[in-house]
């Protein structure tokens, strides 16, 4: 039994298909077959039923696929150890970003990031929060970037700071006089929304559950980014809210239809979301570590209330 053999495993049981498994490893159809025949052949047992199309894990396969994930996790922590002993921060790693974060967060601390740390080759990729609970949990993923809390058991939650919502709100709407606001002063009814599927929408309706504005109607309008929603605004069809940092980009016209909230300001935690298991910590701490000092720089809200990204039923 080796490491590649179980490595082998993963893949076939996770694209269902010896053919794009191999794709994915990097080496031939027959290869990969073999390897994980001879594993089969040495336990005595079949972890996968090709009669079946696609390709399913038997119940001893299952176990096994658990436990060679376990296994393959600890493989990698051995090279951790010795990073770490050496003080290298370096190599190959993957890290997601939800889309309300990307546009504006990673332009602040890539550069720098790249600078400090040149031996680290990142690869960046967007994805929904979904998106990237999943893919850490199949190890695809080394870590992401989202808005918190989750709670959920196997992912560890490293905040990075805490952004505000900031209200866009222009002339002729019924809140464009109010200098400061409270959420009480919201109505969902008349907010123009991201699609489903984004965690900053769940946190305006659950910003507004908590008002005796909410009452579950329909939404007249939803789209999938700020810009949008802004324009939207512009041409009399609601208001809207923005994370703080979206707020940095908009023009000086713009900025005048700004409204703040009370404090504590209703915000929502971004942070640094891994495995349990703390694989390739060192690179996620010097992830921490740029971004918190940058962003934490440009953001000098301090009383905030955190508003869940976790739509509440």
């Amino acid at each position: 039994m080796t490491i590649t053999q179980l490595q082998y495993v993963l893949a076939v049981a996770e694209h269902q298909n010896f053919t794009l498994a191999a794709e994915k490893s990097f080496v031939t159809q027959p290869t990969l077959s073999m390897q994980v025949q001879k594993l089969e052949d040495e336990l005595g047992v079949l972890i996968f039923d090709r009669s079946k199309k696609p390709i399913k894990i038997t119940e001893a396969g299952k176990k096994i696929v658990a436990q060679a994930k376990n296994i393959v996790n600890e493989a990698e922590r051995i090279r951790d150890i010795v990073d770490q002993e050496k003080g290298f921060i370096g190599g190959e790693y993957t890290l997601g970003i939800i889309p309300t974060v990307m546009p504006t967060l990673l332009p602040m601390f890539l550069k720098a990031f790249i600078k400090k740390y040149p031996k680290v080759h990142l690869i960046i990729k967007e994805q929904s929060t979904e998106s990237l609970i999943r893919n850490i949990q199949d190890g695809h993923l080394d870590a992401g970037i989202a808005a918190t809390p989750l709670e959920i058991e196997f992912i560890k939650e490293w905040p990075l700071y805490y952004e505000p919502f900031v209200a866009y709100i222009p002339p002729g709407h019924r809140l464009g006089q109010v200098d400061t606001l409270e959420p009480r002063d919201l109505d969902i009814n008349d907010i123009l929304l991201l699609q489903d599927g984004h965690c900053f929408r769940e946190g305006v309706i659950n910003l507004c559950k908590a008002t005796k504005n909410y009452t579950g109607e329909h939404f007249r309008l939803q789209s999938g980014s700020f810009e949008t929603l802004v324009n939207l605004a512009n041409e009399g069809l609601g208001m809207t809210l923005l994370p703080f940092l979206n707020t940095l980009e908009l023009d000086d016209q713009k900025k005048t239809y700004l409204k703040h909230f009370r404090k504590p300001t209703p915000a929502r935690e971004v942070s640094l979301i891994y495995h349990k298991s703390e694989l390739k910590i060192q690179i996620t701490e010097a992830l921490r570590e740029v971004i918190s000092g940058i962003v934490r720089g440009a953001i000098a809200f301090q009383d905030v209330k955190i508003i869940s990204p976790v739509a509440k039923k």
